[in-house]
């Protein structure tokens, strides 16, 4: 749409979180000792991370080598940021020649289990999760100067927007856990080798392949245009750095349905993944615009960030037009405007706050809702508004809760666009904030391309959006899916939905949508299959997709505490994930038959290797089921095209890039 008519307030909320590893004070990877200890850490021997693209979802493994200086055994423990709706399905620990495997059980029996077959000097282990900051492996014992090899695994849906695929492999620190820091010291060093094997198999042609900052590192090879293998390898390095993969489908590629099912029993239900990816050209939101600025001056922002931030906000306000506006408002323990109303930007009025942006002070906690209150006062009805807020981590400070959030959003008509650095943010709230407004978030590591996320975030925000969009499939009952009803759907978007399926049979898949008030449907038929064993990991990653929607559900007070306890206990025990009620045991054979402990994960994994082996040997399968453009495309609108004056978002990017010195991905369309 080019002119919006607003009934009431329409917003956009920028959240561009930044969190720089070179000044955070969280822990990244890494071993931990209680700083109380007067023991050496344990050391990393070695750390090597083996990952799998295959169309939709990708699998990582991670096998470590650790070594105990100290003349007595100790425990270790390994401290992992976790990766977003990371799927944990096995943990591995060779204690000599002997091989211990995992099985997951509710959080309290395996605490139970591992402390007794720890007092009694047994080989024993445990995974658990953090809430959503971390992955945590106990390893005992680590013999007096021995070592220790320990591996785990993961699956994660792949990330896709405007063609350009991304997996993050996450290792930096997130700064948001600061009792751990005042508990832990860390050894985040690898003393021997860290190394990377990633294969990437896709079923459309990628044109191209990047790892930011480990380009001289990185050795990319190609068999053809569905295959690339990425190897990279360093010496005596640390684990503070995030390992980020790019890879760019090819330009033009027609808007399409996949449709990834797995049913081994033709007796029991289907599993499936869905892959919606809209072909459609939205056209761009020419009109002039209001923006507040939220800046956090917390302490946490001393040193380098303070700086960075101002220096941001004021290339984004010399960005500006004439005939813009904007607010700016900080915030600490409380929040304060300091333009006190709205500042035309004229070149007098803009050079006059970049000397008062450049002279702001860092000091205090952060109150992140007394800062969204703030900039939501004062709204003007008669024009867009973008809200971007400039922060660096979790708010600990005024109201805390989601639901406080919940309802001071529910006042207005918001759009949230999450641009959220750094590991171990709290996305559960991210997420719910978008999911209210009909957003989205976006995360970035400090590895990331930041120029190119951020100008992709500037095409969704300056751009068209389909409204009213939902999913709807008919021919075959299907249940237990992702929230059909979307919402907005932005400029690139990829929706990734999970679902199940009563009966094998012929159906028809829809999305539905609005685009200036038209009406616009793109359907496709495909068949659930009888049975389909490609893909048995699909079962894991639903379950965990049915725990983030029920957390989001519970976040907003439509879901009872403990009713989601239940359901992640109850999925996490069956489908054999790690969540926060649920724990992985690591025992050896024998003990697991002493304690009379069903091997559910045992099969399960003999079920996903045979799967994974099978998929090596193969050419990626397509499972597109749609292959037209969703809707036609429409010429360009006069004055879309060519250069300009770069737009606050595009001029904040700039600056953050020249902060992290990393180097812009390459596309075509940029």
């Amino acid at each position: 749409m080019t002119t919006r008519k607003a009934t009431g307030t329409a917003v956009v909320l920028g959240i561009i979180a930044v969190a720089v590893g070179l000044v955070s004070n969280g822990l990244a990877a890494g071993t931990l000792t209680p700083n109380s200890s007067p023991d050496q850490p344990i050391r990393m021997r070695s750390h090597h991370v083996d990952i799998v693209v295959n169309n939709g979802f990708a699998r990582i493994e991670v096998t470590q080598v650790f070594f105990n200086p100290n003349a007595k055994d100790l425990e270790g423990i390994y401290s992992f940021p976790l990766p977003k709706s990371a799927s944990l399905s096995e943990m591995t620990i060779w204690a000599g020649e002997r091989e211990l495997n995992g099985e997951v059980l509710s959080k309290d029996e395996v605490d139970k289990i591992y402390e007794e077959e720890k007092q009694k000097g047994n080989d024993t282990g445990k995974a658990q999760k953090n809430s959503y900051q971390t992955f945590e492996f106990y390893v005992s014992p680590i013999r007096a100067n021995g070592e220790t090899k320990m591996r785990f695994v993961y699956y994660q849906p792949l990330h896709i927007d405007t063609g350009v695929a991304r997996l993050l492999y996450p290792l930096e620190s997130g700064g948001t856990d600061e009792l751990a820091t005042q508990f832990w010291t860390q050894n985040e060093k690898v003393d021997g080798q860290f190394s990377v094997h990633a294969v990437i198999k896709s079923a459309h042609p990628i044109v191209d392949v990047r790892v930011p900052g480990y380009e001289n590192a990185a050795q990319i090879q190609s068999t053809n245009q569905n295959n690339y293998v990425i190897d990279l390898a360093a010496q005596d390095t640390s684990l503070n750095r995030d390992l980020v993969i790019y890879y760019r489908l090819a330009d033009n590629l027609p808007g399409r349905f996949e449709v990834i099912p797995y049913r081994a029993d033709p007796n029991k239900p289907g599993t499936f993944m869905m892959v919606v990816t809209p072909g459609i050209d939205l056209g761009p939101l020419t009109n002039g615009a209001d923006y507040v600025y939220i800046l956090d001056i917390s302490g946490s922002m001393q040193g380098g960030k303070i700086q960075m931030l101002a220096n941001g906000v004021a290339k984004a306000i010399g960005g500006m037009r004439p005939h813009d506006r904007f607010r700016i408002i900080t915030f600490n323990q409380s929040a304060h405007e300091l333009t006190r109303g709205w500042v035309a930007a004229t070149p007098d009025n803009v050079r006059t706050w970049l000397k008062r942006v450049k002279k702001i002070k860092a000091g205090g906690s952060t109150n992140l809702h007394a800062g969204m209150s703030e900039a939501l006062r004062k709204l003007d009805d008669d024009r867009a508004t973008s809200i971007v807020l400039v922060t660096d981590g979790v708010t600990n400070t005024g109201l805390l809760s989601p639901k406080a959030f919940r309802e001071l959003l529910a006042k207005h008509d918001v759009r949230i666009f999450g641009f959220v650095m750094g590991n171990s943010a709290n996305w559960p709230l991210m997420q719910m904030i978008g999911k209210l407004t009909g957003g989205f978030s976006v995360g970035v590591s400090n590895q990331d391309d930041i120029v190119g996320q951020i100008m992709l975030a500037k095409g969704k925000v300056l751009s068209e959006s389909l409204h009213d969009a939902s999913i709807s499939i008919s021919g075959v009952k299907t249940f237990a899916k992702t929230d059909e009803h979307i919402g907005k759907i932005y400029r690139g978007d990829q929706l990734v939905l999970f679902g199940r399926y009563e009966k094998a049979g012929k159906a028809r898949v829809s999305l539905h949508a609005k685009l200036t008030g038209e009406d616009k449907t793109y359907s496709a038929e495909f068949e659930f299959p009888v049975t389909d064993v490609d893909n048995p990991e699909i079962e894991r990653l639903w379950a965990l997709n049915q725990i983030e929607q029920q957390k989001q559900a519970c976040m907003m007070g439509l879901l009872p505490t403990a009713e989601l306890e239940d359901l992640e206990r109850s999925l996490g025990i069956e489908y054999q994930l790690v969540t926060d009620e649920t724990s992985m045991i690591v025992l050896s054979d024998e003990v697991y038959k002493q304690r009379g402990i069903e091997r559910r994960n045992r099969t399960r994994v003999a079920v996903e290797r045979q799967a994974q082996a099978q998929r090596a040997s193969q050419p990626v399968r397509n499972y597109t089921v749609g292959n037209k453009p969703s809707f036609p495309a429409r010429a360009p609108r006069p004055g879309s095209g060519g250069g300009g004056a770069l737009d606050p978002f595009t001029t904040i990017g700039i600056v953050l890039l020249s902060a992290f010195g990393v180097k812009r991905f390459s596309r075509r369309e940029r």
